[in-house]
């Protein structure tokens, strides 16, 4: 079977067995258009030898002749294509082929990532094993197993293929359902998700990520249907780990369009945006414009700034808002009284003792009918001066509202602690709690493992959990050399040029700059988080993050997401004595209210920790002061890159 619209070229383990070489790499030519010389010479380097296995299998198996040969599968949604995919007795084999004699952790790594998205976001291999195989075609025999990839040279691959042969007699997939378009359906990022939910009004289906969103999803519906029902006002606590779709539920909801049909005219129409997502978050908010800003309005249509917001509707109380639903994206982060107070004092109606939750449900309380205001709450995110105020301020915000008694409170179970009090109506839902992980491909355990580090747990639990990270396709690497670590990462997506990698740092670090870790007020104030995030790297301005060369700090990575992460350490966050210490951390301003310094560096190093889809790479600085930092690191699971994967 010649090539088509999905693979280069797709048969029956006979026919590709058979037919001419030539032809099969005229087919992979004309599929991959942009394939240039050395492309071509690998294919004709391993086409042969592919062959020469395939006749093994044969001679040694006759069920083999039902075993499928797929090379240079595009996957859809992606430019990213696996060089070989053998459909064999209930058995995906991926075959990531590497003209050397041995892999690199990068190699291996690339090959992992194959099968741990075949397993996640392919139908047909949701209850069938995956297995991948990683080939330096200059290599012989069967080299060694490592974080359950298989290495191992071309001339062994009959055998290693054959002993993966399903032992419960399961049998397919075939080969038109395996290459249908619809059958893989991958995680999009935060900007992808937003773009698809702008430009179609929906996310595509992830079978995996929709189960563990949709009960908060339809919990939130029916509270926006009843409050238009019965007229009355609601606070929806929504909680949940760091990427686990918050967000995204948020997106959803301010963008349904039942919305439309429940809207109350206003002088005589219906308001034409019956919802809003408000964000404090900058960088997020700069992001998602950038990306959709030919969408018109600078793309503040679909995201807006809290502030911005504030300031059009607090100084003036006659103005009335057209949302009836307002969404308020990480709600444990506003600010308090004093920071509004410091900020905002020259303006109109901000000289109270009001904090951020104040404010905005006395622009709510304007709505007429019935409004609804959703809280997205992350956990251990506070990062600013002035964030440290949490979500009880959600509660005063009620208590002091002139309509109070219209209000009602849905939250988790684990917020009512923190919300429950004799002037709130208060529901409990167990479905207002997200708890899988969906941004780093529903590997389990990352929020966990990161927790367990900063709470300087022994190594021996941590060791357990990272090896429970990398057997799901998540990779903690480090090193001691830049040149390392950025080498690693180019390798590591030079197949997947849509892929998003940089370089991160604490803002309070005074040491990275001389190792060439621009993280310094200047620098980082001067970085485009648009471009940073968004451009391709050959993009004009080389502002791209693929090109490691500018550095974002934790008050840029917060909400967002990369693929890859390149963390560079800092001295303001190190092990001294078997304990965490911010001894040498930059100071905060004076004048500013902090409440506790070393809480705040803790979640400085949470969020830039949870920020990598795919893994983290640290780079700690060759500083004796770092030592003990290092193998504290090194003993909890990070894998040193310069060690040989061997």
């Amino acid at each position: 079977m010649k090539c088509n619209d999905r693979a280069g070229w797709s048969s029956d383990l006979p026919r590709f067995q058979t037919t001419p070489a030539s032809i099969i790499r005229g087919n992979l030519e004309a599929f991959v258009r942009e394939a240039g010389a050395r492309q071509i010479r690998a294919w004709d380097d391993s086409i042969p030898v592919l062959q020469e296995e395939a006749g093994e299998i044969l001679s040694a198996f006759k069920g083999a002749e039902d075993y499928t040969a797929i090379l240079e599968y595009q996957l859809p949604m992606e430019l990213r294509r696996p060089d070989v995919i053998v459909l064999a007795d209930g058995v995906i084999v991926v075959l990531e082929l590497k003209g050397k004699f041995e892999p690199s952790q990068a190699d291996i790594d690339q090959t992992a990532a194959y099968a741990r998205d075949l397993r996640c976001y392919h139908q047909e291999c949701h209850d069938r094993p995956v297995l991948a195989i990683c080939v330096p075609m200059r290599a012989n025999g069967y080299l060694f197993e490592k974080q359950g990839i298989h290495v191992a040279g071309p001339d062994y691959l009959d055998q290693l293929i054959l002993s993966f042969r399903s032992k419960q007699g399961r049998s397919g997939p075939k080969a038109e359902s395996f290459l249908d378009e619809s059958a893989y359906r991958p995680l999009p990022t935060l900007v992808q998700s937003a773009r698809e939910l702008f430009n179609s009004g929906k996310i595509r289906n992830i079978h995996r990520a929709h189960a563990a969103t949709e009960p908060a999803v339809e919990s939130l519906v029916a509270i926006v249907h009843e409050a238009a029902r019965t007229c009355s006002r609601h606070l929806v606590l929504l909680s949940g780990v760091p990427g686990a779709g918050k967000t995204l539920v948020g997106l959803r909801i301010v963008h349904a369009d039942f919305l439309d049909d429940l809207a109350v005219e206003r002088v005589g129409r219906k308001p034409s945006s019956p919802a809003v997502f408000l964000s404090g978050n900058g960088p997020l908010v700069e992001v998602l414009q950038y990306e959709l800003r030919s969408a018109g309005g600078g793309g503040t249509t679909f995201i807006r700034g809290v502030m911005p917001y504030l300031q059009r509707y607090i100084p003036r109380p006659e103005l009335v808002p057209p949302e009836h639903v307002i969404v308020f994206d990480e709600a444990q982060r506003a600010f308090d009284s004093a920071m509004i107070l410091e900020k905002h004092a020259h303006l109109a109606g901000f000289e109270g003792s009001k904090s951020e939750p104040d404010l905005i449900i006395e622009i709510a309380d304007r709505i007429p009918d019935w409004c609804v205001v959703v809280g997205l709450i992350g956990s251990g995110q506070e990062i600013h001066v002035g964030e440290e105020g949490g979500i009880g301020q959600w509660k005063t915000a009620l208590e002091n509202s002139g309509k109070s008694d219209e209000w009602t409170v849905h939250c988790p179970p684990g917020m009512v602690p923190h919300m429950a009090g004799p002037r709130v109506e208060l529901r409990q839902k167990s479905t207002l709690n997200l708890d899988t992980e969906l941004r780093f491909h529903l590997a389990p355990r990352i929020h966990e493992f990161v927790a367990k580090l900063l709470g300087g747990a022994a190594v021996e639990t941590l060791k357990e959990i990272a090896q429970d990270l990398e057997a799901g396709g998540y990779h903690l690497r480090i090193s001691r050399s830049m040149e390392v670590a950025k080498a690693y990462l180019h390798e590591r997506y030079s197949d997947h040029p849509e892929a998003r990698y940089g370089l991160l740092a604490s803002s309070k670090d005074r040491d990275l700059l001389r190792f060439g870790v621009p993280n310094d007020f200047q620098s980082t104030k001067n970085v485009k988080v648009g471009p940073w995030y968004g451009d391709d790297e050959g993009a004009a301005g080389n502002r791209s993050c693929r090109h490691l060369i500018q550095a974002v700090t934790e008050f840029s990575a917060q909400g967002l997401e990369l693929d890859g992460v390149l963390l560079a350490w800092g001295t303001d966050f190190m092990r001294t004595g078997g304990r965490w210490s911010n001894a040498r951390a930059r100071g905060y301003m004076k004048g500013k209210m902090v409440k506790d310094p070393f809480q705040l560096r803790v979640n400085a190093y949470r969020v830039l920790l949870t920020r990598g889809r795919d893994g983290t790479i640290v780079f700690v600085p060759p500083l004796y002061e770092l030592d003990e930092t290092w193998n504290y690191l090194v003993d909890s699971g990070f894998r040193d890159l310069q060690n040989s994967v061997f």
